[in-house]
């Protein structure tokens, strides 16, 4: 592995600081910013300690940087309240801003390509024919565990977990976020896997998939 660091991650990572930095100044709620930005940034910490003994793609890199965008816009704002979606909502005639449903979009799609390059990279399973079966179900098992984890801050924080949970009077929004976030596995998956294999061809002992 080349010590050199390419200089779309230094840009990458520039940006996702910034928007962290834009995101953490006089947010909408800030016990909900809290909870909104925790993965994000347990991720990217995860990331950078591991970056010198496995290095992702470049691809795989700018999805995780768009993901936790997201997830620092909508701390921000609230999901309820991202302006993006509201400005889109008469458009389409929602009822409710679906900003969130962007977030869940990407909590499947982003998680899909990550697997996918450790099991390949790291040859994690001698038949790659269940790499599929086997990433969409960790993908559900993530948001899963998500949605679990608003349920668990619902019953501990009361009144000031609204914001954080942003179901907006859906009823059936935990399953819609859910089904959204396996929508997107499937499509990282199926239409996506050939620019994920040309992207981990150019990382330094990274190999296409064969599957």
């Amino acid at each position: 592995m080349t010590n050199r660091v390419p200089t779309t991650h230094w840009i990458l990572l520039a940006a996702v600081l910034a928007v962290f930095a834009w995101s953490g100044w006089q947010p909408y709620d800030r016990f909900t910013w809290i909870l909104e930005v925790f993965p994000g940034v347990a991720g990217l910490i995860i990331l950078l300690c591991t970056y010198r003994r496995f290095r992702f793609s470049t691809f795989c890199y700018a999805l995780i940087a768009i993901h936790i965008s997201i997830l620092c816009v909508g701390g921000h704002y609230t999901y309820a309240r991202v302006p993006l979606g509201g400005w889109v909502k008469p458009w389409f005639g929602w009822t409710r801003n679906n900003y969130d449903r962007l977030g869940h979009f990407a909590q499947g799609f982003v998680p899909a390509i990550i697997t996918r390059e450790i099991f390949i990279r790291l040859k994690v399973l001698n038949r790659e024919r269940w790499m599929f079966f086997i990433i969409i179900s960790i993908c559900l098992g993530i948001s899963a565990a998500y949605e679990l984890f608003e349920w668990l801050t619902a019953l501990t924080s009361g009144a000031a977990s609204i914001s954080f949970l942003g179901t907006q009077g859906d009823v059936w929004d935990t399953q819609e976020d859910m089904c959204t976030a396996l929508i997107a596995a499937a499509i990282a998956l199926i239409f996506f896997r050939w620019i994920h294999d040309r992207s981990m061809a150019r990382v330094p002992n990274g190999r296409p998939a064969t599957s």
